[in-house]
């Protein structure tokens, strides 16, 4: 399942490859659970002198409520890498509790 992602790079123009990347990644967590409804990434580079600056920021919609993530990372892929993790067992976690009720 293609997740409807909205990718937005703050003061800089993501390549097609690392749109893809995102994409695909995000797209891995419909495994988990099907009704993601939306989803916002948002890509930017943050001035704090470290080596640690590209942060990714990733929204997802699904019925009830929003799940978040932000992660700083040495590179995108890897800040969407740890993004995308927690947002997967955030998934697993709200889809047990939509399934006890």
């Amino acid at each position: 399942m293609k997740v409807n992602l909205k990718i937005t790079s703050v003061h800089f123009d993501a390549d097609k490859k690392l749109i893809e990347f995102i994409q695909e990644k995000v797209d891995k967590l419909a495994q988990f659970y099907d009704k993601i409804i939306d989803g916002e990434v948002i890509l930017k580079v943050e001035n704090n002198h470290s080596t640690e600056n590209k942060v990714a920021e990733i929204k997802l919609l699904v019925p009830g409520n929003d799940i978040f993530a932000k992660k700083q990372c040495k590179s995108f892929e890897e800040a969407t890498d740890t993004a995308v993790e927690a947002l997967r067992r955030q998934l697993k976690k709200h889809k047990e509790k939509i399934n006890r009720v």
